[in-house]
């Protein structure tokens, strides 16, 4: 598949935010800068008829600092764009909803998370409605209603009868991952130019919008500390080794990953596990947002992944767990029944990349193998995991590159990658 865009691509959380604003005073739509929120927010004032703000106009935002009030008072809905340049707008917005508190009154869009900046900690604690926005999804770029996660939480065994033979090759998956979905970059005519455009894109999140969060000591570090970090993706987080590969102490670098984590350049996916799971350790996975980020950070080009060496087939490899991981957490940001997600491992070594539990208690667990085949040992994860949470367990699903899907044994199944997009 292009990866260049062709006009506006509609977006699966739209009706969502939408009902959402039936029910809520204030609906807050945060993620990375450039992934697409101005968009959808211009979009959804001129459908419900809102006063559109946008705090990233230097003149809007200086009025704004003046005087909050004029601006969020009203009738109509409010909505404003990247409002964590003016945190002190969130002190009218609480005035004006203690006169009128009726679902509807705002939007609002961030690039920093909410509880990352002090001023706006407690404003509006009770009245807020989060909702993530993540790059573009890979059947938000195909124009494809994508399903398969409820799918499997509602009859595993139908989703994986019904499901295509893959038609997608190695190659078209390695372009797809190196790409990421950001919409600028995949506007970008050529592979230099969507290079530049990403080198762009990291070095103004990490001077401006980190700056805007906290004041770094040791900004030259920042850079190499996230190169590095991007080096563990799809891993174990190793702070501790991190830290040291750029000379810096392990607690100036933790509070320099929670930056990074606060603009959404990467998540810590934590680790998963009740009262039957025990035996799992605590430590989080790292993986950065957007697997195109990840791969320009490792300087890894299409060209190099093809190789069949052992390093391009790792790098690959983790490329594509982060890939999945996220374009699976996509779809569960659009739904109103997931209870959480993370990664289960055990003290033992086994590890099972993704678990998404329903707020029911069902669960739905995932491997992803870059590898056109899957033996019968890479299941002794998620048959671990079955044995032990018994009837919880819903669905495991290893994902890998062959075209076939198939069911393994009792609730284990195959699925090719492009399952998770194929109508």
């Amino acid at each position: 598949m292009s990866t260049r865009l062709r006009g506006l691509v509609p977006r699966q959380l739209a009706p969502i935010v939408a009902s959402r604003m039936l029910e809520e005073p204030v609906v807050l739509l945060q993620g990375p800068r450039s992934v697409g929120k101005s968009t959808l927010l211009r979009n959804l004032a001129g459908e419900v008829g809102a006063e559109l703000v946008d705090l990233d106009d230097v003149a809007v935002r200086d009025a704004v600092a003046r005087d909050p009030g004029t601006f969020v008072a009203g009738p109509r809905p409010v909505c404003i764009d990247e409002y964590q340049h003016v945190p002190l707008a969130l002190d009218a917005i609480k005035a004006e909803l203690n006169r009128d508190g009726r679902p509807g009154r705002f939007v609002l869009t961030g690039s920093a998370r909410h509880e990352a900046l002090p001023q706006a900690a407690q404003a509006l604690t009770g009245r807020l409605h989060r909702l993530p926005v993540y790059p573009l999804s890979q059947g938000e770029l195909r124009g494809v209603h994508e399903h398969l996660l409820e799918d499997l939480f509602a009859d595993p065994a139908a989703a994986v009868a019904a499901a295509r033979p893959s038609v997608t090759s190695r190659e078209e998956y390695i372009d797809s991952v190196t790409a990421g979905g950001f919409p600028s970059a995949l506007a970008r005519a050529s592979l230099a130019s969507r290079s530049r455009w990403l080198d762009d894109y990291i070095r103004l999140s990490l001077e401006r919008d980190v700056g805007e969060l906290a004041r770094i000591r040791q900004a030259a570090s920042l850079p190499v500390l996230f190169e590095r970090l991007a080096g563990q993706t799809a891993q174990v987080l190793n702070i501790a080794r991190a830290a040291s590969s750029v000379r810096l102490d392990e607690r100036t670098a933790y509070s320099y990953l929670r930056l990074l984590e606060a603009v959404f350049l990467l998540y810590r996916l934590p680790a998963w596990g009740n009262t039957l799971t025990a035996r799992s350790t605590a430590s989080p996975k790292i993986h950065i947002l957007d697997s195109g980020v990840a791969a320009r950070l490792l300087r890894l080009t299409p060209r190099k992944l093809v190789a069949r060496n052992p390093t391009a087939l790792t790098e690959f490899g983790h490329l594509l767990e982060t890939f999945v991981v996220t374009e699976l957490l996509k779809q569960a940001s659009w739904t109103d029944w997931v209870g959480g997600a993370g990664h289960w491992r055990t003290r033992d070594g086994d590890e099972v990349d993704l678990v998404v539990e329903r707020d029911d208690g069902a669960l739905v667990a995932f491997e992803v193998k870059a590898a056109g085949r899957v033996p019968g040992e890479d299941f002794a994860p998620l048959r671990k995991l079955r044995d032990t949470t018994g009837d919880a367990f819903t669905a495991g699903v290893v994902f890998y590159l062959g075209a076939r899907s198939y069911t393994f044994e009792d609730r284990l199944h195959i699925l090719p990658v492009d399952t998770i997009w194929t109508p």
